[in-house]
């Protein structure tokens, strides 16, 4: 079963930004997608959020997850506590260390993570961090999460966090996502 899991960050919801846009395109190629709006989106908590993508996603060697911002710390928990490895993770805006002075960070961030798990439990990763990010999820982060893991960071300058509202993104498409999926 070719899958895949969009999840969202703080805040947002599966309508927000570039993920219909997602999830449509990869329908129309025939992909099963769980776009789930997250419990406690506004302010998550890893208690909460990984418990639920736990009983509720589909984990094959064919599932896809790709996440933005708080999605990202979720998505590294999530491939710490499956056992079966997964096909891509593609971190958009991603973190997995506390960034700035938001709240809501520590509970959706781990102090320790097992790379080598995470990294056995996926066939590719893919981080994908903009150089200007205003909360702080940079290319520093996704530098640190592709060496851990043995992925890819891909670097789109200038571009932010790829989806605010308080920054006034709109990013309402995202093709080089789609480019990376085969």
């Amino acid at each position: 079963m070719r899958n895949v899991i969009l999840l969202h960050g703080v805040g947002d919801s599966p309508d927000s930004f570039w993920l219909p846009y997602i999830r449509a395109a990869l329908q129309k190629r025939g992909y099963d997608v769980w776009s789930p709006q997250l419990p406690d989106h506004m302010n998550p908590n890893l208690a909460v959020q990984l418990p639920f993508v736990l009983q509720n996603g589909v984990f094959t060697s064919e599932t896809i997850i790709i996440a933005h911002s708080a999605g990202c710390p979720l998505t590294l928990a999530v491939l710490e506590n499956i056992s079966v490895k997964i096909k891509q993770a593609i971190l958009v805006a991603g973190f997995f260390k506390p960034i700035g002075q938001l709240e809501f960070v520590k509970a959706i961030t781990k102090e320790y993570y097992d790379w080598k798990k995470i990294k056995n439990n996926v066939e590719q990763f893919i981080a994908i961090n903009s150089d200007n990010d205003p909360w702080g999820c940079t290319d520093e982060q996704g530098r640190v999460m592709a060496s851990q893991i043995g992925g890819t960071l891909i670097v789109p300058y200038g571009e932010g966090h790829m989806g605010s509202n308080t920054h006034n993104q709109p990013y309402t498409d995202f093709l080089l996502l789609l480019k990376l999926i085969e």
